[in-house]
This record gives C-alpha cells, structure tokens and sequence, in this order.
C-alpha cells in the first residue's frame, strides 16, 4: 500500500510539473517581431512605423540616449540600444543608437523629448514638433497612421472586438482556444477594405487565437501580446477582464 501511495505522489508531482510546463511555455514571450525590426534598421532617421513598434534611432556621438513621452507624463526614461553593422572581416561599418516603442492605443501623436547625454531636447532627426504653451517647451512630434488606431481590443461592454489587416477581397477567419482551434466557425466580415472585424462574447480569461485564410495561420498585427499554441506556432494572446 506503502508503494501505490509513492508510485501514485509521484505521478501526481510529475503530471502536475508537466502542467506547470506547459503553462509556462503559452505564455512564453516572443522576440520574433522585436528582433526582425532590429535587424531591418538602416541607419538614423525620422520616426516610423514597423509592425507593432514606432522605431527611434540617434546618432551614435553621444555617451547615451533616452526617450520619455507625454501619454506617459514624461516620468520614463526609454535607453536606447546600440546597433553596430559589421564587414566581412568583423570590422565595424557603422553604428547607431534605437530603441523601439509599442505603439500606444487610442493615440493619434505622440509628443516626446529625447535625454542626448542628460540634456532634454528635441530630435535632431524629426522636422515635426509641437509646441507645449503650458511648460512653454518645443517638443518633437509623430504621427501614427490611421489604420494604427484600428485594434483588437475588450470592448468593455461583454464583447471582445477583433480586428484583422490584410489584403482585400479575401475570406478571413478567426480560430483559438476559444473554438478548439477550430477556425471554421467564425468567418470575419470585410468592413472596410483590408480591415476585417468580428466581435465575440468571451468570458473573462486569457485566450491564444490566430487568424486563418485558406490552411494558412498568421497572427494578429495589431495586437502584440503572442504565445505558443501546443503544437509549437507563434499566436496572438488576449486577455479578457
């Protein structure tokens, strides 16, 4: 009897740690994006968009860079990163400092300063700036294009609002957690060309989704939050309050 109790504890313990496992492994963050972005940064320039990110880039004549913007109050300092490119032989090319910010949501500009060596000031590479007559300060600026302010999102209201961005004219349909992974069961509607929207009633959770055309998955890109599914694929995640 001794011997069936630890044989039983014991798969008890190591079924549970799989358990664990796995749980930890769907919420596993994803740098897949993150890394593509880095890698396809050219040089210093003007602020722009790439994927899920507004790409700032400096000059690399300076000991260190930061960024702080007004939808945070300007209490955060944001470090840019050094990015050097290399010849054949392993010597440096050229160098230059990033950072990469998730785009905000419900956000049409952004106002920011850039902290060159422990001096606020505007960026020397955005001809945009506005001026902030209440601290009486010259800020530089950006603009995020329309289709930005289109997201998945809760909807506060029992729904969950899903969008998808792709190409007109295509079936689209949404499969996750939710369905089994079934993604024959929800179809989007086009509602505008390339954007593609369904709302469902999910309770509160946590759920793992992608968006199918075809036998083809791909993940949502205006959502940024990702995860595994069991079978190992990159999917978006939300969380519902």
């Amino acid at each position: 009897m001794k011997k069936f109790l630890k044989i039983f504890a014991f798969s008890a313990l190591f079924f549970a740690g799989a358990s664990i496992f796995a749980k930890d492994e769907k919420t596993q963050p994803d740098t897949y994006d993150y890394d593509i972005t880095v890698t396809s940064i050219k040089g210093v320039g003007a602020p722009y968009i790439s994927g899920n990110y507004i790409v700032f880039t400096a000059k690399n004549d300076c000991r260190s860079v930061g960024l702080a913007v007004d939808f945070e109050n300007y209490k955060t300092i944001h470090q840019f990163h050094l990015h050097k490119t290399y010849d054949s032989e392993g010597e440096v090319t050229d160098s230059w400092f990033f950072y990469l910010l998730e785009k905000p949501r419900n956000t049409e500009t952004i106002s920011y300063r850039l902290i060159i060596d422990g001096l606020w000031t505007t960026d020397p590479s955005n001809p945009e700036t506005a001026y902030d007559y209440k601290n009486g300060l010259l800020l530089s600026s950006f603009t995020l294009p329309p289709d930005t302010k289109i997201f998945t999102e809760n909807t506060g209201s029992g729904l969950t609002h899903f969008v998808c961005l792709a190409k007109s004219g295509q079936t689209i349909r949404l499969g996750g957690t939710f369905t089994n992974w079934d993604s024959w069961i929800y179809e989007m509607k086009e509602t505008r060309e390339g954007v593609y929207e369904i709302d469902l009633p999910l309770p509160s959770g946590t759920y793992y989704y992608s968006y199918y055309t075809g036998i083809t998955s791909f993940i949502d890109e205006t959502n940024p939050l990702r995860g595994y599914s069991a079978d190992g694929r990159v999917v978006s995640c939300i969380n519902v309050d």
